[in-house]
C-alpha cells in the first residue's frame, strides 16, 4: 500500500453507518482547524450488490452490441476518413459504421449463446460498505476527540 494510505498508528475516532456523516465530521475538523492529513475514512464491512435491471432477451442482446460496434464502428471510419481522399470520406464512415453495427451483435450474440441461458438477465454490481470509520493518527486523537465533543455539545445547545 502507498505511503498515502496509510497512518503511522491509528486510532478509531468514530464509527458512522454513512459516509455523509464521516465526511462531514472530517470538514468539522477542518474547519476547526485541525491537521486534516492525519485522518482517514475507511469503509468496512463490504457487500457486493447486485441490482438486476432487466431479463435478457436474444433481440435485446442483438442491440446492445449493435450499439456497442456503432460507436466503434464511427470511431474506426472517422480514424480511417481522415486519410482517404476527399470524395470517400462519407463512404467509408458509413462502411465501417455497418461493419461494426453487424460485428457488435454477431459477437455479443455468440457471447449469449455461449451462456447456454444460465444468466439470462442484466444487472449493474457495486461493492459497499456498511460502517464507516475516521481513523485519526495516535499522536493527534486526544485533540481531535476534543475537537468533535466541543462540536457535539454545541450542537445540542442550539
Amino acid at each position: 500500500m502507498t505511503q498515502v494510505f496509510r497512518l503511522e498508528f491509528p486510532q478509531t475516532l468514530s464509527t458512522h453507518t454513512d459516509y455523509a456523516t464521516a465526511q462531514a465530521e472530517v470538514d468539522q475538523l477542518s474547519d476547526s482547524g485541525f491537521p486534516v492529513e492525519n485522518l482517514m475514512i475507511v469503509g468496512t464491512d463490504l457487500k457486493q450488490v447486485e441490482r438486476v435491471t432487466g431479463r435478457l432477451t436474444t433481440g435485446r442482446v442483438a442491440l446492445a452490441g449493435a450499439l456497442s460496434g456503432l460507436w466503434l464502428g464511427v470511431f474506426v471510419g472517422l480514424l480511417i476518413g481522415l486519410f482517404s481522399p476527399e470524395g470517400d470520406w462519407l463512404r467509408i464512415v458509413a462502411t465501417a459504421t455497418a461493419i461494426g453495427v453487424g460485428f457488435g451483435a454477431i459477437w455479443a450474440l455468440l457471447g449469449y449463446a455461449a451462456t447456454r441461458g444460465r444468466r439470462d438477465f442484466s444487472s449493474v454490481k457495486t461493492v459497499v460498505a456498511t460502517r464507516y470509520e475516521v481513523l485519526v493518527e495516535h499522536r493527534h486523537l486526544a485533540k481531535a476527540q476534543d475537537l468533535v465533543g466541543r462540536a457535539s455539545t454545541a450542537q445540542a445547545f442550539d
